[in-house]
């Protein structure tokens, strides 16, 4: 009896993120795409053979609690290695205590190491034996792309499943449960509708981190409604009024745009806290700073696309909170960037001729010539190789006769697209027999 009241009293005083740990995989909220009939997961649960996977995606969507539940169902011991603080000793003694295990009582370990990423080579050919030989069940968990962080001999001998931020109606759920469910605060507080938006919004996917703010929320009110107040007071951060499916959200993207367009880095850095203090997602800004590079930037500064496209890859990659270092990043770079929307404007006008009809016959000397045939109907008959001349450059027909006068891209003299208007005005006047 007393034994188990201190369990009781123990578990009370874990943080509601582990007591409200799901307990089954059909309990598990979120990654629908990796727990349905016949995945990999449901193969693990459901059979006795050992397996080794990776679990990788942004913090608080399940990594560690779909470990917890593949032990826990299948009954198999877990052990748990923080690649922070773990060394190659720790990581030999878990496997020497795991191939212990086994060959005295048959029962298998799951060996998870949660930021496997943090391993150095060394650490990680520590794990090879246990995972070749299936002495144990390996989970690694990362938060970054194992092909940049994970040895190849390891990552060849396990599955790699990726894991999602979940969504807000995901959230809503994890939190739904928490508050009434008994192993979480019991029904003793409760949400109201606003403050519920308000921690979904907080969470920007995170689970764990939703679980959190409701725990520090419930502290300030022990008995009674958790309130927007009370969640500002609690984690120390205002409710941004914002509606991800409203005029909020086209308004304050709109200005965000406008800002960087108008070469006002500070707006536009302030639009971007705005919307993920918000809890946009980080995905749909860095893909609107993607399309500004071409759309506002352009040949103007021609490596604005390139620091918006490595912004987007660096998001997918680490997730927030860090990405949105990458993302201010990308901003700064695309407001202060000389500006020239003569890129759009070009594939505007080519694309308003095309549906008008201006297409053409594509020249002859054009054509694929490389089929059989070709040569007898006289394609690419007549065409002069570019590389062949002095400057590369060679006078003959490209576009069809219909479009053969018409201009699109008009360079401005903005920036570095100064030299580019200077080098295809030449160029243009040179094909076009001015020259």
């Amino acid at each position: 009896m007393f034994d188990s009241a201190a369990r009781e009293a123990h578990r009370s005083q874990e943080p509601l993120a582990v007591r409200m740990r799901p307990r089954t995989l059909d309990e598990v909220l979120g990654q629908r795409h990796l727990l349905g009939d016949g995945t990999p997961l449901r193969r693990l649960v459901e059979s006795e053979a050992p397996m080794s996977l990776f679990l990788w995606g942004p913090p608080g969507t399940g990594k560690t609690t779909l470990a917890y539940v593949v032990a826990g169902v299948t009954e198999r011991r877990f052990v748990e290695v923080s690649a922070v603080s773990a060394g190659v000793k720790d990581v030999r003694a878990a496997i020497d205590q795991a191939k212990k295990e086994l060959g005295m009582t048959g029962r298998q370990t799951v060996l998870f190491v949660d930021e496997v990423h943090r391993f150095n080579k060394a650490q990680q050919d520590a794990l090879l034996p246990a995972v070749e030989n299936r002495w144990v069940t390996f989970i690694g968990a990362t938060t970054e792309n194992p092909f940049f962080s994970v040895i190849s001999p390891l990552l060849s001998r396990s599955l790699l499943l990726t894991l999602e931020p979940l969504s807000d109606d995901d959230i809503r759920a994890v939190l739904d449960r928490a508050w009434r469910d008994p192993r979480g605060l019991g029904g003793r507080v409760r949400p109201a509708p606003e403050a519920v938006d308000h921690l979904v919004r907080l969470a920007g996917g995170d689970a764990r981190r939703s679980l959190t703010y409701l725990e520090a929320a419930a502290l300030l009110v022990p008995d009674g409604e958790i309130t927007v107040e009370t969640v500002e007071k609690a984690v120390d951060k205002a409710a941004v009024r914002y509606d991800r499916q409203g005029d909020q959200h086209y308004d304050v993207i709109s200005a965000f745009i406008k800002s960087m367009r108008g070469s006002d880095a500070d707006a536009a850095l302030h639009y971007l806290a705005r919307m993920i203090e918000a809890g946009e997602d980080p995905r749909f800004l860095a893909r609107r700073i993607v399309i500004f590079a071409s759309e506002d930037v352009g040949m103007a500064d021609p490596t604005c696309l390139q620091v918006a496209v490595a912004a987007a890859q660096a998001v997918q990659m680490i997730g927030l909170p860090e990405g949105r270092i990458n993302l201010a990043h990308a901003v700064i770079h695309c407001a202060l960037a000389p500006k020239s929307n003569a890129v759009i404007k070009a594939i505007g006008a080519a694309s308003d001729d095309v549906r008008r009809g201006l297409i053409g016959q594509v020249p002859g000397h054009l054509r694929d010539g490389h089929y059989p045939g070709a040569a007898k109907l006289g394609h690419g008959k007549g065409y002069q190789y570019p590389h062949d001349f002095e400057h590369g450059l060679v006078r003959q027909d490209y576009a069809p006769e219909e479009v053969r006068d018409r201009r699109y891209y008009e360079p401005t003299r903005h920036g570095a697209e100064t030299h580019v208007a200077d080098r295809w005005s030449k160029i243009r006047e040179f094909l076009r027999g001015r020259a």
